[in-house]
């Protein structure tokens, strides 16, 4: 009971200091009872007294008054106005708009990745690791090959874009050619008219533009125009069948330089895919660079009691009255 009182946060404390006066009341009471001057009568014997105690009246007598100093003291606790508080916080998320523009040409098909692993298929992995990792952010997909087209549009549905990334496959387009400024300008429709204070496109390629209706250059321009971010990142894989003793390097299928262009025009960063690993080291840096705005803030919460107590001091006040108008009658 006493650690319930502590908890209770007080909006006018210095009320309290009226307690005091409950106090006074009942000392002055006390000593009124103790020094006033009792009558006396003389009697021829004091058998009538012999049990002793105290009547039942005379113990009633002092209850009225007790019921009124505790009212009082109920309704100086009111006037204080305790509150039982409760703090808790929330958490406001600013999330960035991110559109994937992903190459599904046939050249994807390449087993160059870890183990022999398919381009696409490494892609697929790393891009539903990355897209797990950004809760706070509205995700598109857009497939290109020699022309393209939008998977999904912007969407906060983490398990359908899952979903959507781990089907995608060669031919959902088509494969013979890679219109890559078709496939960023497609990204860029999506996101255009996005109210995010960050929009981003990650563009994912492992050839050369050799097709499409849109150049690079204009598809760069229109995400400038926007104010879009956009990270390119060249996929040419660096794995060898160990069965073949005979190393062959490999060269790069993709333009780099037209993939820096683009990063460095539009404010991105270009990076180079060689291998899984070099793969999830790309999405991660990506999550640093771009990271959602996170807001934490905190509340207090107060459930006022001083109703309560004034509800008891007035029934109190009733109880008194009834027990002296019920006492008058007593014999």
């Amino acid at each position: 009971m006493m650690h319930w009182f502590s908890d209770l946060d007080w909006a006018h404390p210095l009320v309290l200091w009226l307690l005091l006066l409950p106090v006074a009341l009942v000392a002055a009471y006390v000593l009124r009872q103790v020094f006033r001057r009792q009558p006396h009568l003389r009697v021829s014997t004091l058998q009538p007294w012999a049990q002793g105690g105290f009547s039942l009246v005379r113990i009633l007598r002092h209850v009225p008054y007790a019921l009124r100093i505790l009212a009082l003291v109920l309704i100086i606790l009111a006037l204080a106005r305790p509150r039982i508080p409760s703090t808790g916080s929330s958490t406001e998320t600013q999330g960035i708009d991110i559109l994937m523009a992903l190459d599904v040409s046939g050249s994807m098909a390449t087993r160059d990745f870890d183990g022999g692993m398919s381009r696409i298929d490494a892609l697929k992995m790393t891009a539903a690791q990355f897209i797990g990792g950004r809760p706070a952010d509205r995700i598109g997909l857009v497939l290109f090959g020699s022309e393209s087209y939008t998977l999904c549009p912007l969407t906060g549905d983490r398990d359908a874009l899952v979903s959507l990334v781990g089907g995608v496959q060669i031919g959902y387009v088509d494969e013979d050619g890679t219109a890559i400024g078709e496939g960023l300008a497609t990204a860029v429709a999506r996101l255009k008219d996005s109210e995010a204070e960050s929009k981003v496109i990650i563009l994912l390629t492992d050839g050369v533009n050799n097709t499409g209706n849109v150049s690079p250059t204009n598809a760069t321009e229109l995400a400038v125009n926007n104010g879009i971010k956009v990270y390119t990142i060249g996929m040419s894989g660096d794995w060898k069948d160990p069965r073949w003793s005979l190393s062959i390097p490999v060269e790069d299928t993709f333009d780099e330089a037209l993939l820096k262009e683009i990063a460095s025009e539009t404010g991105g960063a270009y990076f180079k895919a060689t291998d899984n690993t070099k793969f999830a080291e790309i999405f991660d840096e990506i999550n640093r660079l771009d990271k959602s705005g996170l807001e934490v803030s905190s509340w207090v919460r107060y459930e006022d009691v001083f109703p309560a107590l004034g509800l008891a001091a007035l029934l109190l006040l009733l109880a008194e009255l009834v027990l002296r108008l019920l006492m008058r009658r007593l014999p």
